[in-house]
């Protein structure tokens, strides 16, 4: 890897933006405010508003002689607008500002307005109708601190609602031309790892116009994505996945819609006989609630956040004519035009509850971020020395944390350097916007993820890197990253339709950077399709060290380097229950690893145990009869032997026949409670197959034949098997077979006995 004169510049900037760190003084003053705060005191009898603290605060820092300390009652702090803090409002001499809860209190940062005077319009549907606060044009409701969904209807295939440059056909088929108001409703389409949601603009015949730019967007040929990614566009999706948005929509108890030309909002109760009157319900108004930003000749500064919640924030841009045009990872493509340039520079991230811009030693601990329209927190912008760690984020429409920029080259002022991410508790993020992480990071140096808590995700749960091989990427600011003791459970969630996405996702070369201690377990587990990683090492990933991690149930390579430009990785002592294909890049090696696991060893178990935030609860391995045992199949294009080898990359094959089977001997009778089945086939063909338990061998070839054998029981399952799918069973039995009732090729990527 070669290094540029800019990059030495960093270097030798590195040495002298080292973070200086007090030996905690004593504190030179501590100041408080309330919600209902006013005046200047900021004593504890008579709190200060927030502003009033930081204007106090402001008064205090040119001689600092200790830090000083702003103690926030508990309650709500209702935000007409964003709290900013900037450099005048910076630690100094080596001092802190810390703003933090009063001991046993929750204050409460919220952006959002009460909705109030509820009366019902619809007796027969219990629908009930207020005005809408004003400023107030909400994607998101919450009642009693609970999300509710926004009326929706279902998508259409392909077929029906076909896409054009302008739009998409069946405005008849799927009833949104005859909707009073069709331009209110919002569309999600889902293709590999991008989801778009745009607006209808209009009706035109059959013709549903979209909103531009999204949907210019969302098409291909915009030559600001590679061109490769024309085949993750709204044309080559399978069809909408939904519609939302409009009055005629509300049918479920809990959804609503806003009538914004009209300023109401309308909400179908929970319970039949209920009176939202009687309750809190609360829409978003503001986008961001905190804003943290210096500049590269004066930066926010040695600032500490601690113990604050953060909620009900909106996200202003999916609500315009951009919509969303999603990339990856949570970014969106904006504007009608752009720079014909594709390695992601020019990619915009999504509004955050929280942003610090060009900070320096800011630290947000023991926090909160929660019912959040957007992102959770940003650090951008060449934030440096700043530390994200103890916080919870949970219920965010887009990603939780991102770190970084875009800009692969950026001066040493504006690089994202020496940041940190711990010790956090993460999950339910990208409830709206499914291709978002829980964690992104850019082109970062010495950035470091470590002893995180990351589960229930709809795509990747870590990602690190950008650039995708594009030549202006190619040597970037990316190295010296560690990705360490992190447990990332339950991610890239089937029921998201995200694909193309892992555990912990990495791009770029990245000199010296690890990824080690992690405990990955259900990562697209029980999915369609052969997809879904446990690591990895997308593209360009280069220079990676992958080591003493466990990564279990995955729905397809527990390690992936599939990409001969990504070179010179190691991946060595890991633990995995399955097998991955070699590494395709020039000079990656895979060595020592355990896989294929019956169990996990103590040694896994572990590291296992001491990966996350902490109380991370490992699931053991189930027992397996039927690894490595006799299997046997009606005919055969690859080996029986395939189907039970603890390798779920690989498949058995029949030839196509009639009612084709495979089968296993486990060697002696066994307690059999489920038989666990991987679809073999890349596209998840395998559909409408009958599990038969015997304490004999089989002597029929007939599906019909071998059910009506002495002694045999049979399950049938219906639908498409999955990655896996489960059969209970509940019985002794020594032959298991799984058999097809149609002329079709059977093929199984595992059969696990259990």
């Amino acid at each position: 890897m070669l290094f540029t004169a800019r990059r030495a510049a960093l270097a030798a900037l590195c040495l002298t933006l080292l973070p200086v760190t007090s030996a905690h003084a004593a504190t030179q003053a501590t100041l408080y405010a309330a919600p209902n705060g006013s005046g200047t005191a900021c004593t504890q009898a008579a709190p200060c508003s927030l502003d009033g603290a930081r204007t106090k605060v402001r008064g205090m820092t040119a001689g600092q002689t200790g830090d000083i300390v702003v103690t926030l009652a508990g309650g709500t702090y209702r935000l007409a607008g964003t709290f900013t803090l900037g450099s005048a409002d910076s630690g100094r001499n080596g001092h802190k500002v810390i703003w933090t809860a009063a001991a046993g209190a929750t204050p409460v940062l919220n952006g959002g307005k009460v909705v109030s005077g509820w009366q019902k319009t619809d007796a027969a549907k219990e629908i009930w109708r207020a005005p809408l606060p004003s400023g107030a044009t909400p994607r998101q409701l919450y009642v009693n601190g609970s999300p509710r969904p926004r009326a929706a209807a279902p998508g259409c295939v392909k077929a029906v609602c076909p896409v054009s440059t302008t739009g998409l056909g069946g405005a008849a088929a799927t009833g949104i031309g005859a909707l009073s108001h069709p331009e209110d409703v919002e569309l999600s389409m889902k293709q590999r790892w991008r989801n778009y949601r745009c607006g209808v603009s209009s009706v035109s015949g059959d013709t549903l116009v979209m909103e531009q730019p999204c949907w210019k967007n969302s098409l291909p040929g915009t030559n600001r994505t590679s061109p490769a990614w024309d085949n993750t566009t709204v044309d080559k999706a399978a069809g909408v996945e939904f519609f939302e948005n409009a009055y005629e929509f509300i049918d479920a108890p809990g959804e609503w819609f806003a009538d914004i030309r009209a300023g109401y909002v309308y909400y179908k109760v929970l319970y039949p006989g209920s009176d939202p009157n009687g309750g809190t319900v609360e829409v978003p108004v503001v986008e961001t609630l905190l804003q943290l930003s210096g500049t590269t000749a004066d930066p926010v500064h040695d600032i500490e956040i601690d113990g604050i919640t953060f909620a009900y924030s909106t996200w202003n841009q999916p609500k315009t004519t951009e919509g969303y045009a999603g990339t990856q990872a949570g970014l969106s493509l904006l504007g009608f035009t752009g720079p014909s340039e594709m390695a992601g520079r020019y990619y915009s991230k999504p509004a955050a509850a929280v942003t610090v811009r060009t900070g320096r030693n800011i630290v947000f601990s023991d926090s909160t971020f929660t019912h959040l329209g957007g992102a959770g927190l940003k650090l951008e912008a060449g934030t440096q020395h700043s530390t994200v760690t103890r916080n919870t984020f949970t219920d965010i429409s887009n990603g939780g944390v991102y770190v970084g920029d875009t800009e692969p080259d950026p001066t040493p002022e504006l690089t994202s350097l020496d940041n940190t991410v711990s010790y956090n508790r993460i999950s339910w993020t990208g409830k709206e916007f499914t291709d978002s992480v829980a964690i992104w990071a850019g082109y970062d140096a010495e950035l470091v993820i470590d002893h995180n808590t990351l589960s229930n995700l709809p795509y990747s749960g870590i990602s690190v890197g950008w650039g995708w091989n594009q030549p202006e990427a190619r040597e970037s600011a990316l190295r010296d990253n560690q990705i360490t003791n992190n447990a990332i459970t339950n991610v890239m969630m089937p029921s998201a339709h995200q694909h193309d996405g892992g555990g912990i996702y990495t791009q770029g070369a990245q000199p010296r950077s690890v990824i080690t201690g992690n405990y990955v377990n259900r990562s697209a587990y029980a999915n369609t399709e052969r997809d879904g990683n446990g690591i990895y090492l997308d593209e360009q990933s280069s220079y990676l060290t992958v080591e003493r991690n466990v990564v279990t149930r995955v729905g397809y390579k527990w390690v992936s380097n599939w990409a001969s430009w990504g070179i010179n990785n190691t991946v060595t002592g890991n633990w995995s229950d399955t097998v991955a294909p070699a590494l395709s890049g020039t000079g990656s090696t895979m060595t020592n690893n355990q896989t294929a696991l019956l169990s996990l060893p103590a040694e896994a178990l572990a590291v296992a145990n001491a990966a996350g935030a902490g109380g991370t609860v490992v699931e053991q391995l189930a027992v397996d009869h039927a690894r490595g045992k006799t299997a046997t199949q009606s005919s055969t294009s690859v080996a029986a032997s395939a189907a039970n080898d603890g390798n779920t990359t690989n498949y058995s094959s029949t030839t196509s026949q009639s009612q084709p089977y495979w089968q296993v001997d486990l060697g002696s009778a066994k307690s059999i409670t489920q038989v666990e089945l991987w679809n073999g086939n890349a596209w998840g063909s395998l559909t409408n197959f009958t599990v038969l338990v015997s304490d004999n061998p089989f002597t029929s070839a007939t599906l019909a034949g071998a059910k009506a054998e002495p002694g045999v029981t049979w399950y049938q399952h219906a639908g498409t098997s999955l990655r896996p799918s489960f059969v209970d069973v509940g019985r002794t039995g020594r032959y298991v077979r799984i058999q097809l009732a149609n002329t079709a090729t059977l093929s199984l990527a595992e059969v696990k006995v259990h």
